[in-house]
C-alpha cells in the first residue's frame, strides 16, 4: 500500500532478474509490488500463455506492468486483452545488457547465460530438446559459438554450474560483467508509461 491507502503497482513477470529487480526497487525507492513466475516458462508456449494470463487474471484489478520480452508469439495480444504494456526489449537479455551489446555479442554467437538458468541448465536443456548429447550439441553449434555467462553485481558464483552447461553444449564459456544501468533504464521508462497510463479495465 502507499501513504494515501492506495494499493501500489504490480510489476508482475518472469522471475530471470528477480534480484536484480529487487535491487533496484530497493535502491530507488520505486513503489512496486511484485509477482515473479517461473524463469523457464518461455521453452513451454502452452504453460507460458497460461501462467501469465493466470496472473494478470488474479491481478486484474491491479495497475500492473508486466517484466517480459517478445517470449510469445502471442504476447501483445495477451496483454492488450488485459489492458497492460510490457517492458521495452526484444527479452531480458536485452533489457539487462541493453540493445548494442547484446546485438553484437549475438552476431558473434553468443549463447546467453543468466544465473537463475544455469543452476537449472541441464533440466531445461534436456526438457527441450531431449537427453541425446550428441543431437543436443548439433543444435546449440549449429548457429551459436560460445556461451557467455553474465554476471550482474547481484549474481552469486556460479561458474561450476556454467562450465557444466558449457560442457553440456559443447560450447567454450566467457564472461562478461555487467552494471544494472539498462534494466534500470528500462523498469524506469515503464514505471513512468504506467504512471502516464493508468489502470485499463479488462
Amino acid at each position: 500500500m502507499t501513504e494515501s491507502g492506495q494499493q501500489r503497482p504490480l510489476l508482475l513477470g518472469c522471475g530471470i532478474l528477480h534480484k536484480e529487480i529487487g535491487f533496484l526497487i530497493e535502491k530507488n525507492g520505486w513503489p512496486l509490488e511484485t509477482h515473479f513466475l517461473d524463469s523457464s516458462l518461455h521453452i513451454d508456449f502452452g504453460k507460458l500463455s497460461i501462467a501469465l494470463t493466470g496472473a494478470l487474471h488474479q491481478h486484474d484489478n491491479r495497475d500492473t506492468i508486466v517484466f517480459y520480452g517478445a517470449c510469445h508469439p502471442l504476447m501483445e495480444k495477451i496483454l492488450a486483452t488485459a489492458g497492460t504494456f510490457r517492458t521495452e526489449g526484444q527479452n531480458c537479455v536485452e533489457m539487462l545488457l541493453g540493445h548494442e551489446q547484446f546485438s553484437s555479442e549475438l552476431e558473434q554467437g553468443a549463447f546467453f547465460l543468466l544465473e537463475e538458468w544455469a543452476h537449472r541448465w541441464e533440466r531445461i536443456v534436456t526438457a527441450t530438446f531431449g537427453t541425446n548429447v550428441e543431437i543436443i550439441r548439433e543444435l546449440y553449434q549449429g548457429d551459436r559459438s560460445y556461451l557467455l555467462g553474465i554476471n550482474t553485481p547481484c549474481s552469486g558464483d556460479f561458474r561450476e554450474e556454467a562450465e557444466q552447461a558449457g560442457k553440456l553444449v559443447g560450447l567454450p564459456l566467457r564472461w562478461v560483467d555487467i552494471s544494472l544501468d539498462h534494466l534500470e533504464t528500462v523498469l524506469q521508462e515503464a514505471i513512468d508509461r504506467k504512471a502516464e497510463r493508468p489502470l485499463c479495465p479488462m
